[in-house]
C-alpha cells in the first residue's frame, strides 16, 4: 500500500440545473467559462446571496402584521372558511371556551379537500361545573393545495375561536412580503 500525500483533484460537474442557478445568481458571470468544476481541496466560500447581505427580510418580520395584508376572525358556535386558494397561511389567536350545563365543548380548525374533513387543531375543554372557562393561544403555518380549505370551527355559540390569518407564500412557495414593504 502506497501512502500519497493527498492530490487535488478537479472534476467536472454537468449540471443544467446548477449552471443556471449560477447565472441567476451571478449575473455578471454569465458566459464566463464553459463548465462547472468541483476540487477535493478546501476552499473558502463567499455567499453573495440576498440573504448574505441582510437585504432578505428575516421569517419573523416577513410574517408580520400588516394593515393591507392581514384578515381578522371571529367564529361563535358555526364554521368559518379561512382560506381557500393554494399557499401557505400564518393564522394566530385565541380560542376561548366556556362549559354548558357540564358539557364538553370545542373549537377547532379543519381542512377540507372537498371529499372529505380532517380536523389538524382542537382545543377542547371538558368540566362537571357549567360556565368554566378555558381559554389557549394559537399561532401556526398551513399549507393549503390547489382544492383546499382551512376553517375555523366552534361548537356553541358562548365559544369564541378568533385572530388573524395572511397569506404568507403563494403555491410555488415565493414569499408573499407584508402590505407595502419595502417602502
Amino acid at each position: 500500500m502506497v501512502n500519497r500525500p493527498s492530490v487535488p483533484e478537479i472534476i467536472t460537474v454537468n449540471s443544467e440545473e446548477l449552471q443556471t442557478q449560477i447565472r441567476d445568481l451571478l449575473p455578471s458571470q454569465s458566459g464566463f467559462g464553459s463548465e462547472l468544476q468541483a476540487t477535493n481541496v478546501i476552499t473558502p466560500i463567499i455567499d453573495l446571496t440576498a440573504a448574505a447581505e441582510g437585504s432578505g427580510l428575516p421569517v419573523s418580520l416577513q410574517q408580520a402584521v400588516a394593515f393591507g395584508s392581514q384578515t381578522a376572525f371571529k367564529v361563535f358556535g358555526t364554521t368559518t372558511v379561512l382560506a381557500n386558494s393554494p399557499g401557505f397561511y400564518r393564522i394566530f389567536g385565541v380560542s376561548a371556551l366556556r362549559t354548558t350545563a357540564g358539557a364538553g365543548e370545542t373549537n377547532s380548525f379543519t381542512m377540507t379537500d372537498g371529499l372529505s374533513v380532517k380536523t389538524v387543531w382542537i382545543h377542547e375543554f371538558n368540566s362537571t361545573t357549567a360556565n368554566d372557562p378555558s381559554a389557549i393561544q394559537f399561532d401556526f403555518v398551513v399549507w393549503l393545495a390547489s382544492g383546499e380549505s382551512i376553517s375555523a370551527v366552534s361548537s356553541n355559540a358562548v365559544n369564541v375561536i378568533g385572530g388573524s390569518h395572511r397569506q404568507v407564500a403563494d403555491g410555488q412557495g415565493t414569499l408573499v412580503q407584508p402590505s407595502g414593504y419595502p417602502l
